[in-house]
């Protein structure tokens, strides 16, 4: 397949463009290195030469687009600025990116006659919906100004597959982690910035008490739904959306007490390492768990990494590339 991985440079768009070119596909990558590191796919360049193209440009900019998606037959669109947080600080910004870098993409792709195009969609489009678990058809209404554009993308393309029939998959991630996520910087996701205090010996402030809990989901997991998304050949299976998870919820009280188990076999001192409870951080919703049943039904999905088994795989990445 030739497939355009937009946020290629990004955690999980890097694991992508990886998985597809280990497999044999032609691969696209396109970023601007706002949040996406150019040492994510430097090693891509050497291993695929002939089969990795690399493109420096902005999903906010048309013509960078255009030129992205020329000769692909898919799309794999993870480019986006994500975290609650720096949506709330910056919403116009989160804007432009999410929802008008995503219509761009679209009317690129439609332009373009490519075949398929599968986005990363969000869990945060459930709102202050308290049902759990979490099931496709119910949402509530958006907390953020993240959680807003990242439903808006789910209508742009539902509207794109009903009036121009681009394929559109969109994947609702649950707390996505593994290899490659950033532990650095202000909007830091919760495992890597973790895992990086406990090595360094610092303390750990928790949001709340510590009894919010989510449904954490383990980077190779990602990869299979979206390569499943790739290849369906089921029309049912197509434009509409997935939870994207394990289906299996934890406290972040007990994401602490796993990482301090794994890490300890390698430091006993980080066991010692003090936990501070602080406020609860605004727009965040108390509890996230998935029904995966949609995913596994239409899509084949089935995921092999829990939040412990996905926990040995991440602390040991960054234990050999962090610290």
């Amino acid at each position: 397949m030739k497939i355009l991985v937009t946020g290629g440079a990004g955690f999980i768009g890097s694991n992508l463009c990886e998985s597809l070119l280990e497999r044999g596909d032609e691969v696209t990558c396109l970023d601007n290195f706002s949040t996406g590191k150019k040492e994510n796919i430097e090693h891509l360049h050497q291993i695929y030469p002939d089969s990795f193209i690399f493109i420096e440009g902005d999903i906010r900019n048309f013509t960078d687009c255009e030129n992205a998606v020329k000769g692909n037959e898919y799309v794999l669109h993870q480019a986006a600025l994500g975290s609650v947080p720096r949506s709330i600080f910056d919403p116009i910004t989160t804007n432009e990116v999410n929802i008008s870098g995503f219509l761009n993409m679209l009317v690129a792709a439609r332009d373009a006659g490519v075949k398929r195009f599968i986005y990363a969609a969000s869990s945060s489009t459930y709102g202050d919906s308290v049902s759990l678990p979490k099931v496709e058809n119910v949402i509530g209404k958006p907390l953020s100004p993240y959680a807003i554009t990242k439903y808006v993308n789910e209508l742009y393309a539902d509207v794109f597959s009903n009036t121009y029939g681009l394929e559109c998959i969109g994947l609702r991630y649950f707390n996505v982690f593994g290899r490659r996520q950033d532990p650095h910087g202000a909007y830091a996701a919760v495992i890597p910035l973790f895992v990086k205090k406990l090595m360094a010996h610092e303390s750990i402030t928790i949001n709340g008490n510590g009894e919010h809990s989510r449904d954490f989901t383990y980077i190779d997991n990602v990869i299979q739904v979206n390569l499943q998304a790739l290849s369906v050949t089921n029309t049912n299976a197509l434009n509409t959306v997935y939870n994207v998870a394990y289906g299996e919820r934890n406290t972040l009280n007990q994401l602490v007490a796993y990482l301090k188990e794994l890490l300890t076999e390698y430091d006993e001192k980080i066991a010692d390492v003090d936990v501070i409870y602080g406020p609860n951080r605004t727009g965040d919703i108390p509890h996230s768990l998935a029904s995966i049943e949609k995913a596994k039904q239409l899509l084949g999905y089935n995921p092999e990494y829990n939040l412990k088994d996905g926990l040995k795989e991440a602390v040991n990445w960054y234990r050999e590339n962090v610290l």
